[in-house]
Order: structure tokens, then C-alpha cells, then sequence
């Protein structure tokens, strides 16, 4: 029983790695992610530059599709004057027709206008992107793009993963205290 009371102590072995430099080699400590004075690197800097150039084009797009509904909105405003019915029209189906109309100019005129906000929210954040300005902004319109799938759910998640950095924030918060 003695012979298991006594354990022998590991070897001091040279073969495990060490954690200590090796003698003569200085190593500065680097400071932890996300610490102040720790610039953007230039990942950082070429993901927000894209970022940048695809907000200006869902810009373009966003802008562009919003107008296809004028082809609406002017079928609404003709069922509206009465443009389309002739003077045989009786007077339940010319109430019909307008209020057909009016629902056929209100919707489009409503997408239109929507349309054209978000294109105008997506060229702003083109350009505070790069500027490093306004970050809640830009997260605001990340999440209204993420509704547009496909190409707006990849940009907002993508402009969330980047302005969600640590370095990226510092570099929007030295811009902000600068201003």
C-alpha cells in the first residue's frame, strides 16, 4: 500500500511548449480587439467602400422600380376623369370606375413615394458610409433594406456585420467627436 501513496511527480520535460519568448526577443503587447486608439485596418476600409458602391446602385434599382407603378397611377388618374368610359356610361358604373380609380392612383402614387424615400435613405448611407458618419443611420436603413429580398436582405446583413466591428465603430465615434 505504500507503493500507492507515493506518486512520482512528472518529469520536468523542455518538450512542452513554453508561452515565454524565447530569451532575447521582445514581443510588444498587443491590445486587445475593440481597445481605443486601434484604427480600422484596410480590410475594414475596402468592405466599406463596397459596401458604399452597392448602396449606390440598390439606390439606382430602388429608384428605378419605384417608378414602374407611373403606369398605374396614369390608369388611375384616366379612370378617375373618366378618360376611359364613353358618354353611354351609366352613372353606377362611372362610380365604379372612379372609385376604381382612386385606389388604382393611391397605391401607385404610395409605392411611388415609398419607392423613391428608401432610394433617396440607400444614397445617403452611400455617402456617410465612407465619410464614417452617421452609424445608427445606417444600421436603421440596413434593417429597411433586409425587407427587400434578395439583394437588399445580403446588404443590410452585410452592412451589419462590418459597422458591427469594434474598429469600425471606434472610426465612426472618432468622426463624430471630431464634428
Amino acid at each position: 500500500m505504500d507503493d500507492l501513496s507515493h506518486t512520482p511527480s512528472p518529469p520536468e520535460s523542455s518538450a512542452l511548449p513554453s508561452s515565454a519568448p524565447p530569451s532575447g526577443l521582445h514581443i510588444p503587447p498587443q491590445p486587445p480587439a475593440g481597445m481605443p486608439g486601434q484604427a480600422p485596418d484596410a480590410q475594414d476600409v475596402e468592405h466599406i467602400r463596397i459596401l458604399s458602391i452597392c448602396y449606390y446602385v440598390m439606390a439606382g434599382l430602388t429608384a428605378l422600380l419605384a417608378c414602374v407603378p407611373i403606369f398605374h397611377l396614369l390608369v388611375g388618374v384616366m379612370m378617375l376623369t373618366g378618360g376611359f368610359g364613353s358618354s353611354t356610361v351609366s352613372p353606377q358604373e362611372k362610380e365604379s370606375m372612379q372609385m376604381a380609380g382612386a385606389l388604382f392612383t393611391g397605391v401607385a402614387t404610395l409605392i411611388i413615394l415609398s419607392g423613391w424615400v428608401i432610394a433617396l435613405l440607400n444614397f445617403l448611407v452611400a455617402r456617410r458610409i465612407v465619410r464614417r458618419e452617421s452609424r445608427l443611420l445606417c444600421l436603421v436603413v440596413a434593417g429597411i433594406n433586409c425587407l427587400n429580398m434578395p439583394m437588399g436582405t445580403v446588404l443590410g446583413v452585410f452592412t451589419f456585420i462590418v459597422l458591427n466591428r469594434p474598429q469600425v465603430i471606434q472610426s465612426f465615434d472618432a468622426r463624430q467627436r471630431s464634428t
